[in-house]
């Protein structure tokens, strides 16, 4: 079964937080671009968690913002 995703937004660092998981000390982190950065599982190399910097002003460009990760999403089952 698949980790389901979080959002979370702070404010007053303008950082939108994408996680599967809570971040620990141990990930590794890489930057991907455009203020996008990845926090890596640092045995697998699976993203847990991405951060959007600056995600307000993203919102208010006329331009598509895409996040370069592949996704598999699909509806979560409650138990």
């Amino acid at each position: 079964m698949g980790q389901k995703l979080t959002f979370e937004y702070d404010r007053e660092a303008d950082i939108l937080y994408i996680s599967k998981r809570p971040p620990y000390a141990e990930q590794e982190s890489e930057e991907l671009g455009d203020e996008v950065i990845a926090r890596l599982n640092p045995t697998t190399g699976e993203v847990e968690n991405v951060e959007i910097l600056f995600f307000s002003t993203r919102l208010l460009r006329n331009t598509l913002f895409e996040l370069p990760v592949d996704a598999d999403l699909r509806l979560a089952v409650t138990p």
